[in-house]
């Protein structure tokens, strides 16, 4: 038995079901009264909040977007500045977040985003606060976010290639993207993590480059599994790059060493980049990530929350289930309200994602409209 945020609980593995001395503890919808944090029912509990803060974005790439864009939400339905702040001091407060990570869509399409992150960066219980972003737009407000209180940023970036960047991404902005990567040094934001994304037949053979120029960079590059997310439903399991198969490609040129530190929850499994043939106490280049959502699943050490724009719980990103908090909030609701249904939001967590299950079903909405 481990004890985590004071709650004792056993840990049960992805696909078991709730223990009966569980179920017995907490009951169907837990309370502020038996559960402090927001724990779920496999024993896991939510330590990471992703905020959606849109669901607007200006590039329209292949694997998230149709060409023609989407419906996006009327500036009335997204959650306001003072929403969110609510809900991160809440979360932060309440029910134990340490990290919260503002999403979108593009995040930097919010006008009022450098005010978002000074107020949640001014919590009482202040959060490690990120952003995930294309970067377009990212060098005229590096500085203003760093003097906010932005602790680091996650750049989406698929290829360095100018031409392969427009194909993906339908926009010939690369050049853009990479003035905003290199402002955040510039404004003290340093430790970059470069998320890529490598779709056959188009960048799947550029990953030792895009590798070699994160590394000298000093910026870690983390390559994620094409998940089943994009709008036209068109993702295939069988033709995906795979995190084996991204692995082999990267042997080409380098040497990579299971890192030792431990993962403590994070999606990417981390190696040690060395090149290839060099010896083994030879100083290590820096690290690379891997992102095995699909085919190596972490599912049963997941420990992230979801807030989509319009104020709504997904305890998985594969959800076919949203929790409601904006409606409630601007009904009236009290703190204590809100909380219960975050905590019963999560509770009802499924084990995992499903993917590797027959009759699994993409959701609806695509990762735009969800938030990473």
């Amino acid at each position: 038995m481990t004890v985590m945020l004071g709650v004792p609980q056993v840990r049960a593995r992805a696909g078991e079901p709730p223990s009966a001395r569980q179920i017995a503890q907490f009951g169907e919808r837990p309370s502020s009264v038996a559960v402090p944090g927001l724990l779920d029912s496999y024993g896991r509990v939510a330590t990471d909040l992703r905020i959606s803060l849109t669901d607007k974005c200006n590039l329209r790439c292949t694997y998230c977007m149709p060409a023609e864009g989407l419906p996006f939400l009327p500036t009335p339905k997204l959650m306001q500045r003072d929403e969110i702040v609510r809900l991160a001091r809440l979360a932060t407060e309440r029910l134990g977040v340490r990290q919260v990570r503002f999403t979108g869509g593009e995040p930097l399409l919010r006008g009022d985003l450098v005010d978002i992150i000074r107020d949640v960066s001014a919590l009482d219980a202040r959060p490690e606060v990120s952003l995930t972003t294309n970067a377009i737009g990212l060098a005229g407000r590096a500085t203003a976010l760093a003097d906010a209180g932005l602790d680091r940023v996650n750049v989406s970036l698929d290829s360095i290639c100018a031409e392969t960047f427009a194909t993906i991404t339908r926009r010939p902005f690369l050049t853009k993207v990479l003035a905003g990567i290199d402002a955040l040094g510039a404004a003290g934001i340093h430790h970059t993590k470069i998320n890529a994304v490598l779709i056959p037949g188009i960048n799947d053979t550029e990953g030792p480059e895009l590798l070699e120029w994160a590394l000298a960079g000093g910026h870690q590059l983390r390559f994620i599994e094409q998940m089943p997310l994009d709008a036209d439903h068109i993702w295939d399991r069988d033709v995906m790059i795979t995190a084996e198969e991204m692995r082999r490609r990267l042997s080409e040129r380098y040497d990579l060493t299971p890192d030792e530190a431990p993962r403590d929850g994070a999606p990417a499994e981390l190696y040690q980049v060395r090149l290839r043939g060099a010896a083994a106490d030879s100083p290590s280049l820096g690290t690379v990530g891997i992102i095995a959502s699909v085919t190596e699943a972490f599912c049963e050490d997941c420990r992230r929350t979801r807030l989509t724009a319009e104020g709504a719980v997904r305890s998985c990103l594969f959800s076919h289930v949203e929790t409601d908090l904006l409606g409630p909030m601007r009904a009236g609701a009290d703190d204590d309200t809100v909380a219960d249904l975050w905590r019963a939001a999560m509770w009802a967590k499924p084990s995992g994602h499903g993917m590797n299950q027959a009759g699994f079903q993409q959701p609806d909405r695509p990762m735009s409209a969800i938030g990473g």
